[in-house]
Order: structure tokens, then C-alpha cells, then sequence
């Protein structure tokens, strides 16, 4: 199997490129066109991979030049907000759903639905990572056009359920069967670790809602579902789990510690996303790991939370949009969304890269991307839309999983607390967007 790189969150590269400013202003020497690409991420492991994209959209569009401007992830949002405020935005950018909505409230994103119908990737991009975009911003159009998306699995060890004689567990009664079995403290073997610290909300909302088969945040009336029934009964079910089936540490473990309880040996399942395949595999080996999709829900309905997607958005302000569109989708044809997402590790958009060899040689990716394409599959879309949703989850709500971990605080009451605060972020959400 071809290794697949990590994404990578590196600083500008100097690489000869051009410098952070102003594409707005026409170019039409000798008859060509010249637009300004931002790259949301440059860095060493995404700059090649555009610097291909680019050279190879150059040698079919001849009379159109890019411009290429890295600018690091940590920065791009300022960067955006900066050149709105001022001036000098690109002709072309990328985006991710996390800065969509901050974008398209000011204005500075032009909507590709009607380029889309009318382009030849109609119909070829994920429905389920379309209704993602969509689903961020408030008049349900298409802002971005769609490069990848991200997906939770849970990375088991092969050898220990081979060892064990038990397949991969499909539903949540076989995972709750399977990790009772793998556990063995006297070998300090644990059948399961829960990330109880920094990032623990939104793997915790995974498995509630992959257990209880929800399939929306907010009911019809803009109500929180975090605190049903059947999501309470599943976290007194997770938490169950805390000292039983997991190490005592889980309490405070944050991404870092829970890899490296998993790939030091100790855990048979880890649920994280495919962003960690590189770790696990060049620490365990290919052959002794696996990812699986979140389990269905003992009814058989496969739940899974939606991840950021990320893309590329072309500016209202440029003077160049057809170009800009042009480019756009043609990087997100097949030959360069498959040359993207191989490189880069991430689930590709665009469904005619599914077939790609690339893609059957790597299990998880060949995994994630049979749940994704699904039509049976449902996306919990998670309302990263909300200015407080970052704050609710992480400051307030993190501190009071840890004490439902430890016993300190029912099941019931954290949830219903996560409820309130969500339903109250909904309604301020409603009336401000109408």
C-alpha cells in the first residue's frame, strides 16, 4: 500500500511563490489571464500538491495563469477577514467549512450552484459532502466547491482480535461484546480508550448518536436532541466503560496521550479519523491495524457525524470568475481530486475517484469512503455554524464530561446542561439569520 502523507499545518514555504497581495486588478497580456490563488494550508506536504494542480491546469488552459500565494492555516482565516476589510482579496481560495460561514456573512463568497449544473461535475460530487456545505450556511447554497472531506473511524488491532477469534464488531452490541473480551489488565490490555480530555465532545457526540440512531442535532422547532433518552441511555453506556474496559488515565487523555497508549500496545480500539493512519501504521505496522466504521445502531442505522470539508471558493469581488470557477473544477475533476486526496489522506468529493486503485489499497480510506458513498448512510450534521459552539463544547462542556467519567455528575444533567446551551446558540443562530 502506498503510504498517504499527513495534513500538514507548516509555515509559508518560500519557494520562489508570490507574495500575499491584491489579484483583483485585470491581466490580460498577450491575451492571457491571470488569476490569484490563496492557498488556505501551504505548508510542505499541500504546496507541491497545488503546485501540480496548477502546472497541470496551465498546460490545458493555456491562456490562464495562476498565481500562487501559500499562507498558513493558523492565518488564513485573518488573512481572508483582513482583505475584505481592505481590499486585494484572490480571485480563488481555499476554504473549509469552519470559515464558510464567517465568509459568506460578509459577503465575500460567490455561490457556484448554478456554475455547478452546468459544469461536468454535476452529479459526481458527494451528496453527502454537498448537504455538508450547504447545511453551514443559512440560505442552503453551495459556497465552496467541494476537494474533501474527513470521516471518524475506529482503528482496531488486527492481530489482537485475530489472536482473540472475533471479527470486527458492525453494530454496538457486537463493539460492547468485543471489548469486554480484549480486555486483560494483567497484561495491562484494555479493550477500549475513551478521550476523556482536550477533543473529547465531538467523539463523545459520535458515539451517542451512532448508538442511538438520531440522525439531527435539532428537532424541527430548533430543540437540542443531545439530551433524548436514548442519547442519555447511550453515555451511561460509554461511561460505563471508564476503569472497566479503558485505562484510568482516559479521564485527562487528549488526542497525543490516546495515541500513545494505542500505539504503545495497550488499547485493541481507538476512536479517532483517518488523520492518524501514519502514526499507527508506522509505529504497529500496516498489517496489525485496521479502521472501521462507527458501528450501526442495534435498529441497523449507520450514524455518523459530519466532518469539516474543505475546497475551494471564488471570490465575489474578483473580476475573473470564470477563469476562477474554471480552475475550481478543475481541480476537483477526477484525475486531480484523486491526485489530492491521495496525497493529502483525505476522503475525496468527487465520486468518480472512488474506483481509483489507490483507494482499494488503502482499507481505511476504501472503508470510510464505502460508509460516506452510502446511501443508507446518515451525517449527523454538527452546527459548526454557531459562534458558540466552539466555546460551549470546549470550555464549558470538556470539564463536565470528565465528571460524568468519573461519577461525579449523572449522565442526565451533563446532557440536558449541553441541551439548554445548544438550544439557546440555535435560537440566537435563527433570529439573527431570520
Amino acid at each position: 500500500m502506498r503510504p498517504l502523507l499527513a495534513l500538514a499545518t507548516a509555515a509559508l514555504l518560500g519557494l520562489g511563490l508570490t507574495a500575499c497581495g491584491s489579484g483583483s486588478s485585470p491581466s490580460a497580456a498577450g491575451g492571457e489571464t491571470t488569476i490569484t490563488f490563496w492557498d488556505d494550508n501551504g505548508g510542505p506536504a499541500r504546496t507541491p500538491v497545488w503546485q501540480h494542480i496548477i502546472g497541470e491546469f496551465q498546460k490545458a488552459n493555456p491562456k490562464i495563469k495562476v498565481k500562487y500565494v501559500g499562507i498558513p492555516i493558523a492565518q488564513a482565516q485573518q488573512k481572508y477577514d483582513t482583505a475584505i476589510a481592505g481590499g486585494g482579496l484572490p480571485d480563488v481560495g481555499g476554504v473549509s467549512t469552519a470559515m464558510l460561514a464567517n465568509l459568506v456573512a460578509q459577503k465575500a463568497l460567490e455561490p457556484l450552484d448554478d456554475r455547478i449544473a452546468k459544469s461536468a461535475l454535476n452529479g459526481k460530487i458527494n451528496r453527502q459532502v454537498l448537504t455538508t456545505v450547504k447545511a453551514t450556511v443559512p440560505d442552503g447554497k453551495t459556497y465552496m466547491m467541494p476537494m474533501s472531506t474527513n470521516m471518524g473511524v475506529f482503528w482496531y488491532r488486527t492481530d489482537w482480535f485475530k489472536e482473540a477469534g472475533i471479527a470486527a464488531p458492525k453494530t454496538w452490541s457486537e463493539f460492547f461484546t468485543a471489548i469486554e473480551k480484549l480486555t486483560d489488565k494483567s497484561k495491562n490490555r484494555y479493550g477500549f480508550t475513551i478521550r476523556g480530555g482536550a477533543g473529547s465532545i465531538a467523539q463523545m457526540m459520535e458515539v451517542l448518536y451512532g448508538q442511538s440512531g438520531i440522525t439531527e442535532i435539532f428537532d424541527p422547532a430548533g430543540k437540542a436532541t443531545i439530551n433524548d433518552p436514548r442519547n442519555v441511555a447511550a453515555l451511561e453506556k460509554l461511561a460505563g466503560l471508564y476503569k472497566k474496559v479503558t485505562p484510568e488515565a482516559d479521564v485527562t487523555n487528549d488526542y497525543v496521550k490516546m495515541v500513545a497508549q494505542f500505539d504503545g500496545g495497550n488499547i485493541a480500539i481507538m476512536q479517532h479519523n483517518l488523520g492518524s493512519y501514519n502514526d499507527h501504521a508506522k509505529t504497529l505496522g500496516e498489517d496489525k491495524v485496521a479502521a472501521m466504521a462507527v458501528p450501526r445502531s442495534d435498529s441497523g442505522t449507520q450514524s455518523i457525524l459530519s466532518n469539516p470539508v474543505s475546497g475551494i471558493g471564488v471570490f465575489a469581488a474578483g473580476e475573473r470568475k470564470d477563469a476562477a470557477f474554471k480552475f475550481a473544477e478543475f481541480a476537483a475533476s477526477k484525475a486531480m481530486n484523486s491526485h489530492w486526496a491521495e496525497k493529502t489522506g483525505v476522503l475525496p468529493a468527487n465520486t468518480e475517484v472512488d474506483g481509483e486503485r489507490w483507494i482499494k489499497d488503502a482499507q481505511h480510506v476504501a472503508e470510510a469512503s464505502r460508509v460516506l458513498n452510502d446511501p443508507a448512510t446518515k451525517v449527523v450534521q454538527m452546527p459548526y455554524y454557531l459562534p458558540e459552539f466552539n466555546a460551549i463544547t470546549k470550555t464549558e462542556m470538556e470539564p463536565l464530561f470528565q465528571k460524568v467519567l468519573l461519577g461525579q455528575m449523572p449522565a442526565k444533567t451533563f446532557l440536558d446542561q449541553f441541551s439548554a446551551k445548544l438550544t439557546e446558540a440555535q435560537a440566537k443562530y435563527r433570529q439573527r439569520n431570520g
